[in-house]
């Protein structure tokens, strides 16, 4: 359809006509992007400039006008439509008549308006009291009327804002750091809002307001591509939803990836993550400059007037590096340097960066990255070293590590960069991007280096540790591989390659083992032994594996997971030194244990204690108060079957969170026929304080009696909060752990983290006539793994085919 026949359509047929050509133009699969929201705008204006002009017979001294998204010609399929209706304050009667004669039938077809109805002076006036509204009149169209009330208008907004532009624009940058705060970066969130978001289109809106200033401007290169494509993936979820949202909402990224033609989801967030650290970047940079100029402009004239309004002075520069000085505020190249000769001027220029805590200056990146001639292979030492520097500066590393990322000198120098580069992570354990985490942890590498000796391989692993997960299959596995490549590339040696491989391999181990097996047994200490090698290389391990969890989230890292990663370190160094490991004993019980063994056998029924548990302070402040680790949970129940489900239920109920359990069937005193199933739980609650242990007691008593139905309770808690919906979760996954241990079978079940997954796992194990000694018990986010040591009836691992048989049988049931 041309737009003459939609101007035709629009305007002779009134609102269904302007209606139906709207639907006729979203619904055309050729057109879509630029063209279609500038058709979209064209057709919404001719059908507004036939509502004005019947409405405005004998009228003179008004004008239509389209400010805003609106004003720019960009309208997504749901956008507002942002009116002002200006007029010379002559007819006001007639102007208000002439208002209610276009809003009325937009509001008529369900399209959101945002209008107003004011004199020049008094869009001046308003506009200076409200910067959206001053920021909105900037992007002023006219539309139809009087076109020199409109001209004259834009003038004058324009003129105010250039003036003003010393006290407007910090108040604009503060608008947005605010923003910032409440939305967080577009370029790490999983569902993003494509508007509000920093890095977003209200951010993309504020730099070309700074460029109408001309106080400053933002980096070009990119920045219209970067807001197209936010404005395409907008258009998209307008369409897909039917709905006027910027919230790209986990559930609709499918659809939304195929309405733009992309391969899946993934390719959708990569998209948005990289338009977004375009715009993210170009305003780091556009602010620094308006800052440096406003600053300039401050202290110029007390300048001149201390030298007699003499000749500028000249700027200092300050050496910090061969080829690289400090200037304004930011770290520039020397005039005598020579990026074209000198291929380590790049890294030393960051590294000097991060370590003075400055910014990069954007033309200094720009001519390395136009000029730099690449590293010979293997790097010279220099290079390397620069390097380590500038991962060990701490938290000023990561801005400068983007500067260099945004004009491609990190994808030149690493390439296997580029396949992590923006890549998503689904997973609600995580909070940055595979790229940035990488970078996180190197960050929290460098505050543990110091208790490690060799801080080059910690700080490299770090940065390289999650590599692989650009490539199929096991992200460690592909991590190793590219490790050695880098590491040789970057110029380490044959041993020093090798640890670090050797790290990347089992940057996973640690936490895994610790959390996921019995350390009490010494083939799961063997098997870490085995895999590390040495005590240097542990030493690293342990370091990474904390860096690793403190960049990765807050559910990845406690005083818990801390405490059991330090305890198999301590028990893997033993046998490192040359220390086995002796076959574990069964420990004679404690005096309350006996205490309770006894009260359960006398009463026939439950007896239960609560024990806060806490580690001492550690790190800087040795003197504080200790941290809590949990409660343990101490029960002692007569021998009879289904104990471990009526517990793991009534815990659930109470919403406590089990982090481990060992069972263990207890002979009572000589004299005392019978035996006591001792239960030694540490538990933690989901929130608030824990219940007392008489109502625990009275619920468990209920449970075992089977006069309370625990699986009728979660199942009625669970339908009163309703989950929000989000991503389907993967189906769990049962396996048999080989060679874990030599006297249990190792069922590890991977599955959704819900309430009473324990319950239900703990009553199918009973069903298959198994028998748990312990189960250590692991959950990040929504995803729990807990690993149960099970025997048979007599106490022996089970047979490879029986638990094989059970893991299935358990599977099964988890699925159903």
């Amino acid at each position: 359809m041309t737009s003459t026949g939609m101007r035709t359509e629009a305007e002779d047929s009134g609102p269904s006509g302007y209606a139906a050509a709207r639907l006729r133009l979203l619904q055309e699969g050729a057109q879509s992007g630029p063209p279609r929201r500038a058709a979209l705008a064209g057709l919404t204006d001719e059908w507004l400039t036939g509502l004005f002009s019947a409405g405005t017979e004998g009228l003179r001294g008004v004008s239509l006008v389209a400010v805003g998204g609106y004003g720019r010609g960009e309208l997504s399929p749901r956008s507002d439509l942002d009116l002002l209706l200006l007029h010379d304050g002559a007819d006001s009667g007639a102007v208000a008549a002439l208002a209610d004669r276009i809003w009325y039938p937009i509001w008529d077809l369900g399209l959101a308006l945002d209008h107003s109805v004011r004199t020049p002076g008094e869009a001046r006036k308003t506009a200076g009291g409200d910067l959206k509204v001053q920021l909105g009149l900037l992007d002023a169209r006219h539309i139809a009327g009087d076109l020199g009330l409109t001209a004259g208008l834009r003038t004058a907004i324009l003129a105010d804002w250039r003036n003003q532009a010393p006290k407007r624009l910090p108040e604009l940058q503060e608008l947005c750091a605010e923003r910032a705060e409440r939305q967080g970066e577009l370029q790490y969130l999983l569902e993003p809002d494509l508007k509000e978001a920093r890095g977003g289109l209200r951010d993309a809106t504020a730099l070309r307001a700074v460029a109408a200033s001309w106080l400053a401007d933002a980096p070009r290169e990119g920045l219209t591509d970067a807001r197209r494509r936010l404005l395409d993936v907008r258009d998209a979820l307008h369409l897909t939803t039917g709905r006027a949202t910027d919230r790209l909402a986990l559930q609709e990224q499918d659809q939304v990836a195929a309405e733009l033609g992309l391969l899946d989801a993934d390719t959708l967030l990569r998209q948005v993550y990289e338009a977004a650290r375009v715009v993210s970047y170009a305003s780091d940079v556009t602010w620094r400059e308006v800052g440096r100029v406003l600053k300039s402009r401050a202290v110029r004239p007390r300048l001149r007037a201390m030298l007699g309004g003499g000749a500028k002075p000249a700027v200092e520069r300050s050496p910090l590096a061969e080829g690289v000085v400090e200037m304004d505020g930011e770290v520039v190249l020397a005039r005598a340097a020579r990026p074209e000769r000198d291929p380590v001027l790049p890294l030393r220029a960051a590294a000097a960066a991060a370590q003075a805590g400055l910014p990069l200056s954007l033309h200094a990146v720009r001519r390395m990255a136009a000029v730099a001639r690449p590293l010979p292979t293997p790097w010279p030492a220099e290079a390397r070293e620069q390097l380590v520097t500038l991962l060990g500066s701490g938290r000023p590393t990561i801005e400068v590590w983007e500067a260099l990322e945004a004009e491609g000198l990190i994808t030149r120098l690493l390439p296997d960069w580029e396949r992590v580069r923006c890549r998503p992570q689904r997973n609600a354990v995580h909070i940055w991007t595979v790229d940035r985490h990488l970078i996180e942890t190197a960050v929290r590498a460098s505050e543990l280096a110091r208790r490690v000796g060799r801080p080059d391989l910690l700080l490299v692993s770090a940065l390289l540790h999650d590599i692989g997960k650009g490539w199929p299959g096991d992200h460690s596995v592909a991590g190793e591989i590219i490790a050695r490549d880098v590491a040789a590339r970057i110029g380490f040696d044959r041993a020093d390659v090798a640890v670090l491989a050797t790290l990347v391999r089992h940057h996973l181990l640690l936490i895994d083992t610790a959390t996921r097996r019995d350390l009490e047994d010494p083939a799961t200490v063997r098997s870490v032994a085995e895999a590390v090698g040495s005590q240097g290389t542990l030493e690293l391990l342990h370091a990474l594996t904390e860096a690793d969890a403190l960049a990765t989230g807050p559910a990845a890292w406690s005083s818990w997971r801390g405490s059991l990663v330090a305890d198999l370190v301590k028990r893997v160094v033993a046998v490192l030194a040359g220390d086995a490991p002796e076959e574990p004993e069964a420990a004679a019980p404690t005096a309350e244990q006996e205490r309770l063994a006894i009260e359960a056998f006398r009463t026939g029924g439950p007896v239960l204690a609560l024990r806060a548990q806490t580690e001492p302070p550690t790190g800087e402040d040795p003197t504080g108060d200790p941290e809590p680790l949990g409660v343990e949970l101490l029960i002692a129940v007569p021998d009879q079957s289904g104990v471990l489900p009526a517990v793991a239920g009534v815990l659930a109920m109470h919403r406590l969170t089990v982090r481990t359990a060992e069972l263990r069937a207890l002979d009572l005193p000589d004299g005392v026929e019978g035996s006591v199933l001792l239960l030694n739980w540490r538990v933690a609650a989901e929130y608030g304080s824990l219940p007392q242990a008489a109502r625990l007691r009275a619920d468990l008593v209920r449970a075992l009696d089977g006069s309370l139905d625990i699986a009728a309770r979660l199942a009625e808690r669970d339908a009163a909060y309703p989950r929000r919906r989000g991503t389907i979760a993967p189906p769990p996954r049962v396996t048999v752990a080989s060679a874990a241990s030599r006297h249990a079978t190792v069922i590890e079940v991977r599955a959704h983290d819900a309430p009473g997954l324990l319950h239900r796992i703990g009553r199918a194990l009973e069903d298959a006539s198994v028998w748990v000694r312990s189960m250590h018990v692991s959950t990040l986010g929504a995803n729990a793994v807990d690993a149960f040591y099970v025997t048979g009836p007599k106490g022996a691992p089970l047979p490879a085919e029986e638990a094989v048989s059970v893991a299935r049988g358990l599977e099964e049931m988890l699925r159903g």
